[in-house]
């Protein structure tokens, strides 16, 4: 008997006994099977380390995984990254055709899906595409867009190390030098280790190619023990193979040879043809397994039409009716059209009205903000001055009388200083320039913190504050603990001010967790003078206190409630009140975080306590500010540190050259070449003092700069003695670095 198939269905059998055949070879290699896990983010972060360890095939198959959770959820967001993370896995592979198929699976999903982070990702593997097919101007324009795009900082990491690449690639060899070093003390909570071996390789290749063997030698030494210390096999056979050239270059030949050693058993033991077949089989059945999925959407898709078939000579009937009508409403179409191009018309002219208002509100924005940050730095500056001076006056025993108008002097200079970090950050938040960052902190740490910094103010007041802390929240949570404390500082801040004589309560309780997702209920209530029910409606809007009466009695700019409420829209939380006049106030929200109790104790980013020995410290203050010159100084006297002045970046640089110091304290922005341009300078042949830069500038806008340029850490001006003191122990002291010589 024969049996005769139609087309489609002798294109569904071929290409079903084609997919049969791929599955069977692929699951015939596969060894290493992804355990079961229903979390997308823990599956990604799995893949990544998996990745980085050079397992391709398990990276792969917990990528799958995580790819089928978010198509049965329909979450299109982890399916673009599910795509733009197979997209780099097959660029590690060297793959690109599948690379490309899977980065084009995201765009087109971009298309309908608002997802800022996702379209940075598409254009960062843009650009490494781009700079594989040897367009490297081109992939760092593509860069500098995903920069733009988004700030999340594993993200910012990896565009400076493929920047890196093209500089290298470019011989632009300072720029790449820059990059490489920033990333070698990297802060990245994900690849921290990862990034700073591969850099360490890199700076490695840049000294081969400037002939700076010794230095080839030693970050390939680095990167060795990095990558021993966490499996990074890769990485370890690159690092082999540059201390085996370096080595023999430089006359070498016993470690050359040892190293050479090294390679044949790094590449007998994990490049195998077994782990080649496992891994190519691993990725032809993924791709399989998508295209079984696109084969039954397809499917459904001819069934459907072939419903339709039946229906076609109603439809011809139904055709005939609606060609008539067709011809009656061609008339009164035509009509309206007329009415319509005059509408359009009238509609053009007011949406070019409506552009031009635009462009004039932008432009006002721009001028705003510039103005604003020009006002901060030279108001910062003679800021430091005062609350400087202050400091030390009030260090030197002053009489009772003297001393009063010192500390109104001193809260004058802080309230200043309140002011206009306040006003930034209402400009910060207009401009949309914050973001939230994802760094490992401790609830409860910050909260006592910001209590015991509000102490003074509360016991001036007769006010005692309660912290009623909820023990079951996990130690470590993932968030932004500096935006945190900002909305803490202001709540609890208020409700002291408005608070005599009476109680402040801080409330943490943890109201559901599941799995790493925690939600946590936080209430600040005061008994003190409450809020007018018809004043609460604009109690959060800027420059709003209630009254003037109000404002005359308790000073403050009222920009505090607005800025928490800003900042808690960035947490994607809204702020709630319930008050009553003359009983207390009560503001409460709920906030979404992540728990990391696998992280240790040693956090960072937390402030502590801890006390250090200062004495007998020899530093270089880089300073072109002769007022300020002095008041660091003396600041360092009173701790019996020594220190040398430089009044500018050239005379620093050379200093550096001739003395051992502890560290350098670095002023930014100075005649002649700037604090950022002296730390590049001192970093290409000093790569371990300590460097702390001192400036006017805010935090948020240039901390990254300063980093990437090899500063340790930075202290906004007029800062607080203690913190100014506490950064120099934690990196100098905290380094275990012998001290220099005076």
């Amino acid at each position: 008997m024969r049996v005769i198939l139609s087309h489609k269905e002798i294109t569904k059998f071929s290409i079903g006994c084609v997919l049969a055949m791929l599955m069977l070879f692929s699951y015939g290699y596969s060894q290493e099977i992804a355990p079961p896990e229903s979390n997308v983010d823990i599956l990604f972060e799995k893949a990544r380390d998996s990745r980085n360890k050079n397992k391709i095939n398990l990276s792969l198959e917990y990528l799958n995984a995580a790819m089928d959770i978010a198509a049965k959820e329909k979450n299109n967001k982890a399916l673009i990254d599910c795509y733009h993370k197979f997209s780099i896995i097959y660029l590690k592979m060297e793959r690109e055709d599948t690379a490309e198929f899977y980065w084009d699976r995201a765009k087109s999903l971009l298309k309908s899906t608002s997802y800022p982070y996702g379209k940075a990702m598409q254009k960062y593997i843009e650009a490494i595409i781009a700079f594989h097919d040897q367009k490297n101007f081109l992939a760092i324009s593509m860069l500098n867009e995903a920069k733009q795009l988004n700030n999340d900082r594993n993200l910012l990491n990896n565009i400076l190390f493929v920047e890196g690449e093209i500089f290298l690639k470019l011989e632009k060899l300072a720029s790449a030098e820059k990059n490489f070093n920033s990333l070698i003390v990297n802060t990245d909570i994900f690849e921290q280790a990862y990034l700073a071996v591969n850099a360490h390789l890199k700076l490695a290749e840049l000294h081969i190619i400037t002939s700076d063997l010794e230095s080839a030698v030693a970050d390939a030494e680095i990167a060795l023990r990095i990558a021993k210390a966490n499996g990074f096999v890769k990485e370890e056979l690159i690092a082999n193979q540059l201390l085996s050239s370096s080595n023999a270059a430089l006359g070498l030949y016993e470690p050359a040879l040892t190293y050479n050693q090294n390679i044949l058993q790094i590449k007998d033991s994990i490049f195998t043809i077994e782990k080649i077949l496992i891994e190519s089989q691993t990725s032809d059945r993924v791709q399989t397994d998508f295209m079984k999925d696109e084969i039954a959407r397809q499917d459904t898709r001819i069934t459907e039409l072939s419903e339709s078939k039946s229906r076609s000579e109603i439809t011809a009937i139904l055709t005939s009716a609606f060609l008539t009508i067709i011809s009656i409403l061609a008339v009164a179409l035509y009509r309206n059209n007329q009415i319509k191009l005059r509408t359009n018309d009238l509609l053009q002219v007011k949406n070019e009205e409506l552009k031009a208002a635009r462009d004039a509100a932008v432009l006002a924005m721009e001028a705003k903000t510039n103005f604003l940050s020009t006002v901060s730095h030279e108001l910062r500056t003679p800021l430091y001055a005062v609350t400087g001076l202050t400091h030390l006056l009030l260090e030197e025993n002053p009489s009772e009388n003297q001393k009063e108008h010192l500390n109104s002097l001193k809260f004058s200079g802080e309230y200043l200083l309140n002011f206009i970090n306040d006003i930034l950050q209402i400009n910060k938040i207009d401009a949309e320039k914050l973001e939230i960052h994802q760094i490992s902190f401790s609830l409860k740490k910050i909260l006592s913190e910001v209590i015991n910094s509000l102490q003074q103010s509360a016991k001036q007041n007769k006010t005692r504050v309660i912290l009623q802390y909820d023990e079951s929240i996990p130690q470590h949570l993932l968030g932004d603990p500096l935006k945190l404390s900002q909305i803490f500082i202001n709540l609890i801040g208020n409700a002291i001010k408005f608070t005599k004589n009476g109680e402040v309560t801080v409330i943490a309780k943890m109201t559901e967790m599941v799995n790493e997702n925690i939600n946590i209920y936080f209430e600040v209530k005061d008994t003190g003078i409450g809020i007018d029910l018809d004043q609460q409606r604009d109690i959060f809007d800027s420059f709003e206190q209630g009254s003037i009466q109000i404002n005359r009695e308790y000073g403050g700019t009222g920009l505090g409630l607005t800025i928490v409420k800003s900042l808690l829209g960035l947490f994607g939380s809204t702020i709630e009140l319930k008050s009553e006049l003359g009983k207390g106030s009560s503001f409460f929200f709920n906030l979404a975080l992540k728990s990391k109790d696998d992280i240790e104790d040693d956090l960072l980013f937390e402030v502590t306590d801890e006390e250090y020995d200062l004495s007998g410290l020899h530093l270089l203050v880089v300073e072109d500010n002769k007022i300020n010159q002095v008041i660091t100084k003396k600041m360092l006297d009173k701790k019996e540190i020594t220190c040398d002045i430089a009044s500018n970046g050239l005379e620093a640089v050379a200093m550096v050259r001739k003395t051992e110091y502890d560290g350098i304290l670095m002023d930014i922005h100075m005649p002649g070449i700037s604090g950022e341009e002296a730390t590049i300078e001192i970093r290409k042949f000093n790569r371990f003092i300590p460097i702390i830069a001192l400036t006017a500038i805010s935090l948020d806008d240039s901390m990254e700069s300063f980093y990437a340029a090899g500063c340790n850490d930075v202290v906004t001006k007029p800062f607080k003695p203690e913190v100014f003191y506490r950064k120099i122990g934690q990196h100098i002291i905290g380094t275990n670095r012998p001290k220099a010589k005076a």
